[in-house]
């Protein structure tokens, strides 16, 4: 048996334990720029093996949630560095997750207002599980209905594999240990694997292979820049979010995409099991959960719905490599320890998960009561 909390390479990389702190968004930085507090945030939990931050928009059109960090800009990319030498001088790892929302946007978040990008003009269903994050015009944050996307023509598809991969090199160049694609949770690269949204009729749409195009292209650009030791992704091949409807060659698309990653010996391959569709869960279960073990060779990464005792189970039978750990880690800043030694877990404010400042995101206790 293999415990969580022995040490762990990770293509190189070397990590403390098998546990992940897993993406969450935050929205605690209404200038787009990571700074002092979100250093803290994410140094007061470095006892994680590896660190996955909150989704960093890699262009100004990929954002869907105000307050997010991006990584497009050099002040962006020194707002960045506080966090990773704060992380690594807690002697952490930390991986930037880029980002781009697509679809699920509004143009008041959009520069000069326009409408959102997506593979296709397919808009989001209205629907209260398919909100994006924006400034009300009453002056305070909250939810709304994704405007109605635009097409990307076929030029600016290859502008943004090039966006994608400026970013990788301006993470390496804040000190992130590597990068992970984030193509999970109904976000752009979704619109282009999912025919429901992707309608296209060039080399980006039509067949398995077309709808998978961008996403291959992207983690090749970002390899070439980077390497692929620093190269993660993201999956959520049961998600199903934001109205990304189930399609007749979903898991088939997955394990392709799964392959030809193996083949470029990526650092990690990381599924997300948080999908749901109309709120109704999809749960990727061990027999699905098997089938991306046999296609990708090497790291793979399962975060959502996590226990300690599922993490390990999985771990024990060769399912996975690490278990990822979002929710938990918002208010329980020494998860490690906690699991490790059983001890109690506290339950997070989920009136402070968005927006707002230190309360909710900094001040979550330790387990023996005394600050983080």
């Amino acid at each position: 048996m293999t415990s969580l909390f022995t040490p762990y390479s990770m293509a190189g990389t070397p990590l403390a334990n098998r546990i992940v702190m897993a993406p969450m968004t935050r929205s605690r930085n209404p200038d787009c720029i990571a700074n002092a507090l979100t250093a803290q945030y994410y140094a007061q939990r470095a006892s994680a093996g590896l660190i996955v931050t909150e989704g960093t928009p890699v262009t100004p059109s990929g954002q869907g949630y105000v307050g997010v960090p991006g990584i497009w800009s050099q002040a962006q990319v020194a707002g960045w560095k506080l966090v990773t030498d704060a992380v690594h001088a807690a002697g952490g790892r930390i991986f930037a997750q880029l980002w781009h929302v697509g679809r699920m946007s509004h143009s008041s978040l959009q520069p000069d207002g326009g409408a959102p990008l997506s593979a296709s003009a397919v808009p989001v269903a209205d629907s209260p599980y398919s909100q994006c994050f924006i400034n009300l015009p009453d002056g305070s944050a909250g939810r709304a209905a994704p405007t109605p996307p635009r097409a990307l023509e076929t030029a600016e598809v290859e502008q943004l594999v090039q966006a994608f991969a400026d970013a990788a090199a301006n993470a390496i160049a804040a000190g992130f240990d590597g990068v992970e694609i984030h193509a999970a949770n109904g976000y752009l690269f979704e619109q282009f694997l999912n025919p429901n949204v992707n309608q296209r009729s060039d080399r980006y749409g039509g067949s398995r292979e077309n709808r998978a195009r961008f996403t291959l292209e992207v983690v090749d650009a970002a390899i070439a820049r980077i390497g692929a030791d620093k190269v993660g992704i993201r999956l959520a091949p049961n998600g199903f979010v934001f109205d990304m409807r189930p399609y007749e060659d979903n898991e088939a698309t997955y394990l392709y995409l799964a392959g030809e990653l193996s083949a470029r010996n990526i650092a990690y391959l990381h599924l997300s099991d948080n999908g749901t569709a109309d709120g109704q869960p999809h749960a990727i279960d061990e027999a699905l959960l098997a089938k991306f073990r046999a296609a990708f060779g090497p790291t793979l990464i399962l975060a959502g719905k996590m226990t300690g005792e599922r993490a390990q189970r999985l771990v024990d039978a060769g399912l996975i490599d690490l278990a990822g750990f979002g929710q938990p880690f918002i208010s329980n800043p020494d998860l490690v320890r906690r699991l490790r030694e059983g001890l109690a877990l506290t339950e997070p404010d989920r009136d402070t998960y968005y927006g707002g400042d230190a309360h909710g995101y900094t001040d979550y206790p330790l387990a023996d009561g005394s600050p983080a």
